[in-house]
């Protein structure tokens, strides 16, 4: 199979896998009414639309989702044009959900965003925002492995075969001298790819020694007795990285312009409040992965996944780029062409009315 069809097979989201295993209906489930957030009385709807249909995973790197539909931001904005969540379980799913007009707008990882933009030719989605950074490390079985030297011989556990985290780990190999078959994860390290949820388990069957994974699952395995080796973000400048964007239709954004602001409006308030209020918005977005999912996360995990994730409206669009360099460099994308995948005009306007700096698309902008 050629290296870029299985990318486009299986390059998932790398923010994460959910968090939880969401019961799906159609290509996303709705989130359950949790009886908080409503319309304002006297809203009247923007550009006569009745709903804005918005996509996000039950995972905290989505965390400005989830407390923007806990906190109403989103409603607030909105006026009486309904925010209307569907929770996805995989960045191909909810790439799939946009193509077919099942949702508008949605928060999701880069690697699905640049996989789905160069499949459609780049004409189904422009990237308008940032929403997170950060959130992934490299835990193991203090017992097996005490360096960075040891992970060598090892076996450790990605999400999916090309999506972000696995190609994060496929190059930091590749920097250490050592030589993984991409494809078949079989070298120097042995590459596992497995499903985030079953993660915790295979590391306390001893069936991997470590894993190279998103928040919350990190947090999970420490739980278990692992510890972390690596932060990604001592990788990167600054120690940042997009882990999250905001993706739109293309068609909608220029049907519906004033809507989207309407939602990055909401998007910026979010952020800002989650950075002004670190434990409320920790709190807020717990309880509406209970909304969505019937289960909230334990202090334990909650707490060290929610301090490793910062949420930032800029879309860290240079690291982006680099992202698919990886890709490219470890044999599982061919180079791809991402002239055009941001539109952040929207947002800079919502910016300069917030009186807040405005953000690049590192030369990548819609002409």
């Amino acid at each position: 199979m050629p290296a870029s069809s299985a990318l486009r097979r299986s390059l998932a989201v790398i923010a994460a896998l959910p968090l939880l295993t969401l019961a799906a209906c159609g290509y996303g489930s709705q989130a359950k009414d949790d009886g908080g957030v409503k319309v304002a009385a006297g809203a009247k709807k923007i550009d006569g639309l009745d709903s804005v249909k918005i996509g996000y995973f039950g995972n905290l790197t989505h965390g400005t989702a989830l407390v923007g539909m806990q906190k109403g931001f989103f409603q607030k904005a909105l006026g009486a044009t309904e925010a209307d969540p569907a929770i996805f379980n995989a960045g191909p799913s909810e790439i799939e959900a946009l193509n077919s007009k099942s949702i508008d707008i949605g928060w999701i990882g880069p690697s699905p965003a640049i996989n789905g933009y160069t499949k459609a030719a780049g004409k189904n989605l422009r990237i308008i925002g940032g929403s997170a950074s950060g959130g992934v490390k490299l835990v193991v079985n203090p017992d097996k492995i005490k360096s960075l030297k040891d992970v060598k011989g090892k076996r450790i556990t990605t999400p999916q075969l090309g999506n972000t985290q696995d190609v994060a780990f496929l190059n930091w190999a590749a920097e250490q001298g050592w030589k993984v078959d991409p494809q078949s994860g079989k070298g120097d390290v042995t590459v596992v790819r497995s499903d985030n949820k079953v993660t915790p388990d295979a590391y306390k069957s001893g069936s991997v020694d470590g894993a190279w994974v998103p928040e919350p699952t990190a947090s999970k395995l420490v739980a278990e007795g692992g510890k972390v080796l690596l932060d990604e973000a001592s990788l990167w400048p600054d120690k940042k990285f997009v882990i999250t964007n905001i993706i739109v239709r293309q068609e909608f954004l220029k049907e519906h312009p004033k809507v989207v602001e309407a939602v990055l409006k909401g998007s910026v308030e979010t952020n800002k409040w989650i950075n002004a209020n670190p434990e409320a918005a920790k709190a807020a977005a717990n309880k509406q992965l209970e909304a969505d999912s019937g289960k909230a996360l334990p202090a334990e995990v909650l707490d060290p996944a929610w301090k490793s994730i910062q949420f930032t409206d800029d879309p860290l669009a240079s690291t982006l780029s680099t992202e698919a360099e990886h890709a490219v460099k470890a044999g599982l994308l061919q180079k791809p062409d991402l002239n055009g995948i941001y539109d952040l005009a929207p947002l800079n306007k919502v910016l300069k009315a917030e009186g807040a700096p405005t953000v690049d698309d590192a030369g990548l902008g819609a002409k």
